[in-house]
């Protein structure tokens, strides 16, 4: 594995000026792995296993680059519609992802996050994916966070209901809740305010990824297919981001 990452995020730390782009989380809706096989008249497994090798790459570009939270869409819950055969491949892809790169996540300081409901996913997979989170527990560097049969909506639909549950028990009057509060009720709570979400294979929309969270976020789509992504294409997002004008509102 490459250990030049780990020179960079070490406790967290970064070299002069690496994090000027100013982009505290990023996230991808990583799109494209099916038509990738497609075009090279491959299975579409080709196209996920290509998929996995550019999350690597970018992975490790995130830290060299300093960003400090690393958002990926890897399964979503509607994508429970596909093939039973597509959709063991890509349980088997994250498995074998967890498992041989879980060491190099450690060894570069990476937290290692889950948002969506994963704990639906196979029980053995579960376990897998819990270990993982709690060896990278105690480290201080930046953040990659997987969604797992994650969904927006479902996300917003659970934050809603668990305000509920505290206002019915009386712990927080109805007319008192804010975005604060919702804020702290999903599952990206512990995560930085999303900056930039980046859509990969030419499509311009966010199916069902981070909508609350994008409120303010900058939006960029590229017609690159997922497995072609790498540290060029997330430099270039990146180098637009740092020239949009964010006003949040104001003038």
């Amino acid at each position: 594995m490459a250990t030049q990452a780990s020179t960079h995020t070490q406790r967290g730390v970064f070299p002069q000026g690496f994090a000027d782009h100013g982009a505290r989380h990023v996230a991808i809706i990583m799109d494209g792995n099916g038509r990738w096989a497609k075009k090279r008249l491959l299975p579409r497994f080709a196209g996920h296993k290509a998929g996995v090798d550019a999350v690597r790459r970018t992975a490790r570009a995130a830290r060299e680059l300093g960003i400090e939270c690393l958002t990926l869409y890897a399964f979503s819950s509607e994508n429970w519609k596909r093939p039973a055969a597509e959709i063991a491949d890509l349980m088997g892809l994250l498995r074998r992802f967890i498992e041989a790169d879980i060491d190099e996540l450690v060894a570069d300081d990476v937290r290692l996050r889950v948002i969506g409901n994963y704990r639906a996913l196979e029980p053995s997979l579960v376990t897998l994916i819990d270990d993982a989170i709690a060896r990278t527990a105690g480290n201080n560097g930046p953040i990659l966070a997987i969604a797992l049969n994650y969904g927006s909506q479902d996300e917003m639909i659970r934050a809603v209901q668990s305000l509920a549950t505290r206002a019915a028990a009386g712990e927080i009057a109805p007319e008192d809740i804010g975005t604060d509060h919702l804020d702290a009720a999903l599952d990206t709570a512990t995560l930085p305010p999303l900056d930039l979400l980046i859509r990969t294979s030419g499509e311009q929309r966010l199916s069902n990824f981070l909508l609350w969270q994008a409120a303010y976020a900058e939006l960029y789509f590229t017609d690159t297919l997922w497995p072609d992504f790498g540290s060029d294409a997330l430099v270039q997002a990146l180098d637009t981001f740092k020239g949009r004008d964010r006003r949040y509102g104001g003038l």
